[in-house]
């Protein structure tokens, strides 16, 4: 017994003094760098932040012009169009240019037609517009209608923009001598069939409050006007195109009874090219 208890009190003291002379194996252990500096500084140190860094940083902006304050300008010949008519080849055409800002334009809007070398059926506004929303227009002015018969002026008070769904509309009031009173409403849209290939359908409708016996227009003055157009886009500032166009006149019964029948309405093929700038 006593031999045993020798042989495990010698184990003990040789285990102890093994563990005295291995060093820890847990842990990290904290070492200085060779040169003295702290374990977190960098080795090439961060200079301080100058004003001269500061301003080269932030350099001083020059003012612009707002958009607002710029003059811009914009031409669409929406419709240059040949027809076939009874009396022969003939020439349409519908356009509007602006020029102006973002909320006060100038617009210019014209459109005719001539049949047989002549000039028919031809008008145009100047007006002035302003912006009363992201879309909208309300436009003042006056209209000139040159033929057919003697001119005539008009007061020209309208709405214009692009409703939801953009579809472009155009309402007009109008006022002239004589108690003379009319309104046009113009809705069109562009479908893409594809990048290039463009559905418009076109729908115009005017009304005339009375006859205007001197100029011809009567009663079924009043008159639709719808278009399917169909155009290829080259280049976003040339499109050609192919259409019809259905037109009717409509009033008093006994009226439209006199006209004939290309006066009271009709369909027609066209062609023709589409231009803006």
């Amino acid at each position: 017994m006593t031999r045993v208890l020798c042989v495990l009190v010698a184990l003990a003291a040789f285990s102890g003094a093994v563990e005295a002379q291995s060093p820890p194996t847990g842990g990290h252990q904290h070492q200085e760098p060779a040169d003295g500096r702290a374990a977190d500084e960098p080795s090439t140190p961060i200079p301080p932040v100058t004003d001269a860094d500061l301003a080269a940083a932030f350099p001083d902006v020059d003012p612009h012009p707002m958009a607002e304050d710029a003059l811009n300008s914009f031409l669409l010949l929406d419709q240059l169009e040949g027809v076939d008519t009874p009396s022969g080849p003939g020439l349409s055409w519908d356009a509007m240019a602006w020029v102006g800002g973002d909320l006060n334009r100038v617009w210019f809007r014209t459109e005719g037609e001539a049949e047989d070398g002549r000039l028919g059926e031809t008008e145009a506004h100047l007006l002035y517009g302003r912006a009363i929303a992201r879309w909208w227009d309300v436009v003042v002015g006056v209209r000139q209608d040159v033929r057919p018969g003697p001119s005539r002026s008009w007061l020209a008070v309208g709405l214009q923009g692009l409703a939801p769904y953009w579809f472009e509309i155009e309402a007009t009031a109008y006022v002239g001598a004589g108690g003379r009173t009319a309104v046009r409403l113009e809705a069109e849209y562009d479908l893409l069939i594809t990048n290039r290939l463009v559905l418009q359908p076109l729908v115009e409708v005017n009304l005339q409050g009375r006859d205007d016996q001197v100029r011809g227009i009567g009663v079924g003055g009043n008159d639709v006007e719808t278009g399917l157009r169909l155009r290829y886009v080259i280049r976003r500032e040339f499109a050609p195109y192919v259409g019809v166009v259905w037109t009717r006149r409509f009033g008093d019964p006994v009226g439209v009874a006199n006209m004939t029948d290309d006066a009271i309405g009709g369909s027609r093929v066209v062609a023709g090219v589409r231009l803006w700038y």
